[in-house]
């Protein structure tokens, strides 16, 4: 297996888990990385809310020993906000930190943040410098193909951040007003690639080893980061890595052993966050993990009215049985 190597951090593979909103906390991360993974994120923090010390954002940055090498991903576009929540997020044990011009969600782009930062990469390039003055360990960058298809400037703003000191680039293949629809654009994260002597890691429709495999050979990027592929999925990782290393593709997981994870993972997820909100959270999860599976609707339906550790572990029953 090839290895990445992000300014003085080695990792033993280029396959990264990505911070995903509202979903990537400890207990998805450690299932993760029980089937590969090899590289997580918390979930994006928004600046201003760490400089103000929120208690709930503030939670967020806690993990466990055996969650590293991990990074952080940092979301805002004020210079002096950034610099507090570096502060902050210094106290703590992350190996490397990630800056946000990629969110497309509205709400983000309307403050000027996120995406709405490819617009301006004189501004983005100020505000670079001033994060790699102030963190001592490798900073990256998040960025996607452009604004929209008449500005897809990846390649532009990748030598706008190698110039800031930026140690690596991820790049998620569409642009912002694709959202998450539409086709990823390989041609804009090659010509990131050739643009930067830095690496360049993409994003977008990783959900196999050979989506993975295809991004590399067409991109030639030094990695890939998975992100909707993993939900429900976290097979996914040892089977990208057995693909890039050229050894026969892991059989799919069976029903128990989806059932076992999701178990797992209910238990992972009560330990974080108590029962109450352990529920609300892997209610979802109950589609994503048995996705494809004969009786999905009426599962789902089910889940949905699942309140308590004791019903949810009944549900898990009655869809072994189902599967006899």
């Amino acid at each position: 297996m090839r290895s990445l190597k992000i300014g003085t951090l080695d990792l033993p593979s280029p396959v990264l888990l990505a911070p995903l909103a509202g979903i990537s906390d400890s207990a998805f991360r450690l299932i993760c990385r029980r089937f590969g993974a090899r590289f997580t994120f918390v979930e994006m923090i928004n600046a201003r809310a760490i400089s103000h010390k929120n208690k709930k954002t503030k939670k967020m940055l806690v993990h466990a020993d055996e969650d590293s090498p991990i990074g952080i991903q940092l979301l805002g576009a004020e210079i002096p906000y950034l610099l507090k929540a570096v502060d902050v997020i210094a106290a703590h044990d992350f190996d490397l930190l990630d800056f946000n011009a990629a969110c497309p969600v509205r709400k983000v782009c309307r403050r000027g943040e996120g995406a709405a930062l490819l617009k301006e990469p004189a501004k983005l390039g100020k505000i670079l410098k001033a994060l790699v003055r102030a963190w001592p360990k490798p900073l990256t960058i998040k960025i996607r193909s452009g604004w929209d298809a008449a500005s897809r400037n990846a390649a532009a703003v990748a030598r706008v951040a190698e110039d800031a000191g930026v140690q690596a680039v991820f790049i998620h293949g569409r642009d912002k007003t694709q959202l998450y629809t539409g086709s990823v654009d390989m041609q804009a994260i090659a010509q990131a690639k050739e643009a930067v002597r830095i690496p360049v890691i993409a994003s977008g429709d990783i959900w196999s080893a050979g989506h993975a495999q295809r991004m590399i050979e067409t991109t030639g990027c030094d990695g890939v980061l998975v992100a909707r592929g993993a939900l429900g999925n976290p097979w996914v990782f040892r089977e990208i890595e057995a693909g890039l290393d050229g050894q026969p593709l892991p059989p799919p997981p069976s029903v128990e052993e989806i059932l076992e994870t999701l178990t797992a993972h209910l238990e992972l997820s009560v330990c974080e966050h108590g029962e109450k909100d352990a529920i609300a959270i892997m209610r979802k999860y109950v589609g994503w993990y048995l996705k494809g599976k004969k009786h999905i609707r009426c599962i789902r339906q089910k889940a949905n009215t699942v309140k308590t550790k004791t019903e949810f572990l009944r549900l898990v029953a009655d869809i072994r049985s189902l599967s006899k």
